[in-house]
This record gives C-alpha cells, structure tokens and sequence, in this order.
C-alpha cells in the first residue's frame, strides 16, 4: 500500500489542478511569463531622432543617405513592430517603409508659417516626424500643440493598428522644461492625449526635457544612459513588464531606444 504525506498529496493535488486549470483557460496562468526562456516579448518599437532636414548642425554626421541604410538595418535587425522617427523628412521616411516593408505615416511640422522642405540634398519631401508599423495602420491622427517657442511649430502623431495597439511619437520645444516654458506645456498636453488613447499605447520620442510627462498608469524608460544627448528621448506606455536597449548610432546625434513590452492580457 502506497502512503502519501499530506504535503506531498497537497502538492500533487495542486500540481493536477494547475494543469486542467491551464488546458481549459491557457489565459489564467497569471504568474507564469508570457514568452518562453529567451524569447522576444511580444511588442517592440524603435525610436530615432534622424537629423534630416539639412539645416541642423548635427547634419553634417548623417553622411546622407548613410543615415537612411543605418535606420533600415536597425528595424531590420531588432524586427520591431514599430519605428518611430524625429527630425525626419516625408520622401525619406517613404523610403525607408518601401525598403522594409513596414506601413507609415507622417505628420509634417509648420516652420516659420509653412512646411519646411528638407535640403542637402533637396527632393527629400518636408519636414516632420513618423510611425512606421509592421502591422497594418488602421487610423492616425495628428495635432499640433497649443503654444511652441520660435518659429517650428511641434505636434504628436498618433497611429492605430490592425493589433489594436496604439503607437505615438512627438518632438517637444528647446526652451526648456520650467514650469511655464512652452516644453512643459507641450508635456501636459502631450500626457492628456495619451491617457485618453483608450486602447494598450507605446509612445517614443525626442521630449528635450528630462522629466516625464506619462500619464498616470503609464511606465518611462529614457536613454539617460545614452553615449549622445542623454536623456532626452523618452518612451512611455501601458503594456506590460517594458525593457529598454540602447544603441549607439552612427549617422546621428542621438541614440537609438528599442523598446520591448508584453500585451495586455
């Protein structure tokens, strides 16, 4: 006759109802991880501030279109869902989507009154920033901001899609984040759009400050580690146990964040 200890018949008796719980609700297993050993999390983004319009100093260093191969061989490499993009210009951004395949769209910055066409060399489009998903955009939408400091007009772009996750980008004044300036302005606006997303939202971008403007309930990682500009681009959002990886870029004065997070059960 076989005895069991009461512990190990406790443990055997929870071992079998853990199993007929995860066969007939594979959801339920709350504490167990949702990727296998080594595996990817389910939702990444990369986020670069490109440099592009050909009147910044830092244009020198993209070597263009050097700067074009680099952001094609980072979304590459990492095999991101979504790509979003500062300092960027409207031919070039169709470039880079027509190269990897990902959809895009583009939100183009008013400067001085009207759009700005990029330069050196010219023919590149206008500029502004982008999100670039792997997955089908399903809707977007843009506003600009209600004040902003000199003559570049700055705005938040927002895409939905065919996953049902939203996926944002902006590019916040230079005049600095005291309280008052038209960068934290721009932050609370930027929070309250956000909060008011009403699906799982990743948002990146080049914010110019280093304090956070994520709504409540949403998590911020920044490359305060950065080897260029550090902490400066942040990224915020909602889904879950979020991992930030840096790397050092090439043909621009930023560096690159690529994001990796869980969706929402």
């Amino acid at each position: 006759m076989i005895r069991l200890s009461v512990t190990r018949l406790r443990a055997l008796m929870i071992g079998v109802l853990m199993a007929a719980g995860l066969s007939a609700f594979p959801g339920a297993a709350v504490a167990s991880p949702t990727t296998a050993p080594g595996a990817r999390p389910p939702y990444s983004l990369l986020q670069m501030n490109v440099c592009l319009s050909g009147y910044a100093g830092c244009f020198a260093r993209t070597q263009y279109p050097k700067v074009l191969d680099e952001v094609v061989q980072r979304i590459q490499a990492n095999d991101v869902n979504a790509v979003t993009l500062n300092e960027a210009c409207s031919a070039d951004v169709a470039e880079i989507a027509k190269r990897t395949g990902y959809h895009h769209r583009f939100s183009t910055v008013i400067y001085n009154g009207a759009p700005l066409a990029c330069k050196t060399p010219s023919g590149r489009g206008e500029f502004g920033n982008a999100v670039l998903t792997k997955e089908a955009i399903r809707a977007a939408e843009d506003q600009p901001y209600s004040v902003f400091s000199g003559v570049e007009q700055r705005r938040w772009l927002c895409v939905t899609t065919a996953r049902r996750v939203d996926v944002c980008t902006s590019h916040l004044s230079t005049d600095g984040e005291a309280a008052g300036s038209a960068n934290s302005t721009q932050c609370a606006e930027l929070a309250q759009v956000l909060a008011a997303r009403g699906r799982p939202t990743v948002f990146a971008g080049d914010l110019n400050r280093r304090s956070s403007c994520a709504p409540a309930g949403h998590w911020t990682l920044t490359d305060a580690d950065a080897t260029q500009a550090p902490g400066i681009q942040h990224a915020y959002g909602d889904l879950r146990a979020p991992s930030l990886e840096l790397e050092q870029a090439t043909y621009t004065d930023h560096d690159v964040l690529v994001i990796r997070a869980g969706l929402p059960r």
